[in-house]
């Protein structure tokens, strides 16, 4: 086997491919057939490793669950109770499919691709790419098209259809550059993560010490991509000319080159140096445009528009794919098929690496197409699955994916679940119509939309923290805003309410989704027992104490 191996290794060494993340790249050929379904292959090989481990899955999640699960990540808000209880109704085996092709079809999954794409592109930069990414996403844009745009900055066209009114612009798909442009050792650092599941950071002043792929080499020349980029009136332009020189560990000093991450250097026109003349005349005409409000004319070769191109080649974009397909399965099951998710190099494998692999695969060939790959992932009975494990044996290894993660919500999310979990559920009421009730679901997320900077964004090792405790505890803008004694509330509802057991009832499924069980049911109407001589305060209480609680914040 060994053999094996190696003589495959030194044909495609001569061959001229490259072996920056090889042990992956192998196994292409003996990936399951590409004309297998993404969700029969994701379950195919999660089921293997779990297995190999000699241990049970946890069981398919209730249906309320699910709906929840679902509706969380593909529409960013909880399911109303009308949906819930019709859902959990329904004898119909292919529900769960019906229930993810209508969330995939709605503006819901496009707003909500919006922000979840906008939280991860600009991480805590200033500004937005919402404008745009909506546009992208409505359109359905493949990834490939929307790095593109992101990186190689492409121009407002006008479309084809309706009023003729112009397409996202490259003023706005360029906000990913442009609130990094005055660091560019960031931008080259984070585009690389982002876009390549590489963090290259570590080999700014020295090779990696632990990865013998990363060199010096490699950080300048994902720098020198962007090196000429520079903000002009609020515009993104790009000069041809101009070099990054660098010292090595030894103090030797290097011009760096084009180089991407797999060691491919891209060839350029010589470099040249501006005269006095020039580089007055530049100066001027650049202060004209900005007074103009236009922006700076392209360079005749663009160092961005190479780290496209050589990114999306045959030969090189498996980090592309790979890095994409990594991320998208971290947000739906709450863990990396690599982690960390800017750690994808030799030294760190997958934890499935054939299942990276073929979903990479898939994605390149069927046109980069996210909504293609969530919704495989969404629809594999690895999603489905419980996320409660036999508490009399040790939990399973988390790579394992044997059982749900449990997930803290996004701000977005979190800002959603509160105002819907405290809104009068009779607007929802199947006497309503389904217009009526999307309108009124739209105007609970736009209202939800002034509480997200309220909380923080989750990374891996969330845990709720010290200052959004003391928020729900103290703020009198939670208390005004969703502790309301109004007939639009939650709170409305239940004071009209006489009898405890359907207080609690409504409490519960408002708020959690599902019915009580005997337990909450059982404290929940002593709770309030002890609070009948200041019953609207009772249930002012209940409905606080279940919006701070785990199943309330967290998608499980």
């Amino acid at each position: 086997m060994l053999l094996r191996w190696t003589f495959v290794l030194v044909w495609l060494s001569l061959a001229g491919w490259p072996l920056v993340g090889w042990p992956s790249i192998l196994l292409a050929a003996e990936l399951l057939p590409a004309d297998r379904s993404p969700e029969e292959v994701i379950d195919y090989y999660i089921d293997a490793r779990i297995r190999e481990a000699g241990i049970t899955a946890a069981p398919t999640a209730d249906d309320a669950t699910l709906i929840r699960r679902t509706m969380l990540d593909l529409a960013g808000r909880t399911p109303t109770v009308w949906e819930v209880q019709a859902y959990v109704a329904s004898d119909d085996p292919a529900k769960r499919q019906e229930l993810v092709e209508r969330l995939l079809a709605s503006p819901e999954f496009v707003r909500h691709q919006a922000t979840e794409f906008d939280t991860l592109l600009m991480n805590g930069n200033q500004g937005s790419l919402r404008e745009y990414l909506e546009q992208a996403f409505q359109e359905q844009r493949g990834w490939d098209r929307m790095f593109r745009d992101l990186l190689a900055g492409q121009p407002a066209v006008e479309s084809p259809e309706a009023d003729g009114s112009k397409l996202a612009s490259a003023a706005h798909s360029t906000r990913f550059l442009l609130s990094r442009i005055n660091d560019l050792d960031k931008l080259a650092s984070e585009a690389s993560s982002l876009f390549f599941g590489v963090n290259v950071s570590c080999a700014q002043c020295h090779d990696h010490p632990l990865v013998p792929d990363w060199t010096q080499d490699h950080f300048y020349g994902m720098k020198s991509f962007f090196s000429r980029s520079f903000e002009n009136g609020g515009f993104l332009g790009e000069r041809d000319y101009g070099l990054i020189n660098y010292k090595t560990v030894e103090g030797e000093a290097r011009d760096a080159r084009l180089m991407f991450l797999t060691g491919t250097v891209v060839e350029e026109p010589p470099d040249r140096t501006l005269t006095d003349q020039e580089q007055k005349d530049e100066k001027q005409q650049l202060d004209e445009l900005k007074k103009q409000k236009q922006p700076p004319p392209p360079p005749a070769f663009s160092r961005r528009e190479q780290l496209v191109d050589v990114a999306l080649r045959p030969e090189e974009r498996h980090y592309f794919s790979r890095a994409i397909v990594n991320r998208l399965w971290y947000r739906f099951f709450g863990r990396g098929l690599v982690m960390p998710l800017d750690q994808m190099h030799p030294e760190n494998p997958p934890s499935h690496p054939e299942l990276l692999d073929w979903l990479a695969r898939d994605l390149v060939g069927h046109d980069y197409d996210l909504t293609r790959l969530v919704r495989s992932l969404v629809l594999s009975q690895a999603y489905a699955r419980g996320s409660q494990w036999n508490p009399t044996s040790e939990p399973p290894a988390a790579d394992l994916f044997a059982v749900a993660e449990v997930r803290p919500l996004t701000p977005a999310q979190y800002a959603v679940v509160l105002r819907m979990a405290t809104s009068n559920p009779d607007q929802w009421g199947e006497q309503v119509s389904a217009d009526d009730r999307q309108k009124r679901v739209d105007q609970v997320v736009g209202a939800a939309r002034g509480l997200v900077s309220l909380f923080e964004q989750p990374g891996p090792d969330f845990q709720v923290g010290v200052a959004e405790a003391l928020l729900l505890s103290n703020s009198q803008r939670i208390e005004r805003e969703l502790l309301r004694d109004a007939s639009d509330s939650l709170l409305g509802k239940l004071k009209q309410l006489d009898d405890r057991s359907q207080q609690v009832a409504t409490a519960i499924w408002n708020i959690y989704g599902r019915a009580p069980t005997d337990e909450e049911q059982r404290v929940l109407e002593e709770f309030l027992a002890e609070r009948q001589e200041a019953p609207v305060e009772g249930c002012r209480q209940l409905v606080w104490a279940l919006l701070c609680s785990s199943p309330c914040r967290f998608n499980y």
